[in-house]
């Protein structure tokens, strides 16, 4: 995984262990970090990637999400949804993502994950700011209308409980900042049964823009005390989130955009929260070599079509190669690369022996945005409750797509 550069024996003790292991339910995380859900990136290939990671430098990995899965789309069994829920031989625990804005929707796909073994742990998505989420109510407008968070969240529980699969909750401050709900959702969520709570500290119209808001993380984990609770938002490197938890008691960390291009912060992240300052610094041969990796992994995930395995890999490049220098015809060919032996050849045309190149392969990446108008239903923020019209509508709205 590239070159490590250390000043400590990377041999922890329990002593140096920065939190005890996290505990979802049944599940022991040992290391207590998460990989957060990402439409589009977080499929079992890149998962693969991460959780190898996590586990280079000999400890126990973390939590790796899947990307979001719809209800709707799980309950009618819809192809590229069922592939969502697909999960490696040797991936344990098996962790899903779901989102809905109809209780019993929501519930018959917890029923379908957890009554037919396909995941350990179910984690259901109030966090999502994008506009076709939000303009049905869903994701971080949800939690809004209370009694319909309040229905969601036991429909999921009650389903996945006779199967012992533990369900958490991962949400935003709010809407905006004159419409927050985290902390009342957070109080609910655990007074309904969640194993865990998770905070990405931004509110939905700040999109990913500005600076996360720990000190919200901090005041939701004063609220809820019975189960953990997980920060998430602005974690580009192992300090931050070793930060992050100082700052704010946290539990454990959720990682989203900051491993974009870079699985091996897995690793720099289960040395830091085991008390040792190893970390991973990959020359650009190292990173061909992971990119080369992926792309196999993408055509194994798409059972064996090259082109549609290559076409998911493109948007990847930008992300491997932010810091390194490449050339703008280089890039632009491997954004645009076919078979798997045209991203070898493309890969090895580069300067292959440049190392690491410290600060400009790291922080923010990924569109961060900028603030922003959220679309929601006509009317939805007049009243916190739902009328019958509205969720009769609601319904019909469920999203058909997944991974969106």
């Amino acid at each position: 995984m590239g070159d490590v550069t250390s000043t400590l024996d990377p041999v922890s003790t329990d002593a140096a262990r920065v939190l005890p292991p996290l505990q979802i339910g049944p599940i022991t995380v040992d290391t207590p970090v998460v990989l957060a859900p990402m439409a589009g990136v977080t499929n079992r290939a890149f998962r693969t990637l991460c959780r190898e990671a996590g586990a280079s430098q000999g400890y126990d990995p973390g939590l790796y999400v899947a990307e979001m899965v719809t209800s709707r789309a799980l309950v009618e069994r819809n192809v590229e949804s069922l592939r969502i829920v697909t999960f490696g031989d040797d991936e344990t625990p098996r962790s899903a993502q779901v989102y809905g804005v109809d209780p019993a929707t929501v519930g018959a796909a917890v029923k379908i994950i957890a009554g037919e073994d396909r995941a350990d742990h179910v984690d259901l998505n109030f966090g999502c700011p994008v506009p076709k989420v939000t303009r049905k109510g869903g994701g971080s407008a949800l939690p809004w209308k209370r009694q319909l968070f309040t229905d969601i969240v036991r429909a999921a529980v009650e389903a996945a409980e006779p199967h012992g699969v533990p369900v958490t909750v991962k949400m935003r401050k709010g809407i905006d900042d004159d419409h927050l709900t985290y902390l009342e959702a957070g109080r609910i969520a655990e007074s309904l049964g969640v194993a865990a709570v998770a905070l990405h500290a931004r509110t939905a119209a700040e999109y990913y823009s500005g600076t996360a808001d720990w000190t919200a993380i901090a005041r939701l984990k004063e609220e809820v005390r019975g189960v953990p609770v997980l920060g998430n938002g602005d974690i580009w490197s192992a300090e931050d989130a070793l930060r992050m938890v100082r700052e704010t008691g946290a539990d454990g960390v959720v990682v989203g955009r900051g491993c974009q291009g870079r699985p091996w912060l897995f690793a720099d992240l289960a040395a830091a929260f085991h008390g040792v300052t190893t970390r991973v610094r990959p020359g650009l041969r190292e990173v061909a070599d992971t990119i080369y990796r992926h792309g196999e992994l993408m055509i194994d995930y798409f059972d064996g079509d090259e082109g549609k395995g290559m076409r998911d890999l493109r948007k990847h490049m930008a992300w491997y190669l932010k810091g390194y220098v490449v050339g703008g015809d280089a890039r632009h060919a491997l954004a645009m690369v076919s078979t798997l032996a045209e991203l070898r050849e493309r890969l090895d045309a580069l300067d292959l022996e440049q190392g690491y190149p410290g600060e400009d392969a790291e922080g923010p990446r990924g569109r961060a945005g900028s603030p922003k108008q959220p679309h929601l239903p006509y009317g939805w923020l007049d009243s916190r409750d739902l009328d019958a019209d509205f969720e009769a509508k609601l319904r019909e709205a469920e999203l058909s797509v997944s991974g969106g």
